[in-house]
């Protein structure tokens, strides 16, 4: 259930990610293509992801590991 309501969550929070390198944005827009802003801006989402996703798998497998380590330390 924790895992569809975080899904849930992280989708509802994606719109308001869309803007997250507004300088960046706002220098290659007033060149006049904004086609390559949001290809920037969707690159620099796309490289922030995984610093993210790599933490939460290392505190994924450390929490994991201590409730092993925990229910055979009971038994």
């Amino acid at each position: 259930m924790k895992k569809i309501a975080f899904s849930i969550l992280f989708l509802l929070f994606i719109q308001m990610a869309n803007a997250q390198c507004a300088m960046c944005k706002a220098v290659v827009e007033s060149g006049g293509d904004v086609d390559a802003a949001e290809g920037l801006n969707s690159g620099i989402l796309y490289l922030m992801v995984f610093p993210y996703l790599l933490v939460g798998a290392l505190f994924f497998f450390i929490i994991r590991n201590k409730i092993k380590k925990n229910k055979i330390g009971k038994k």
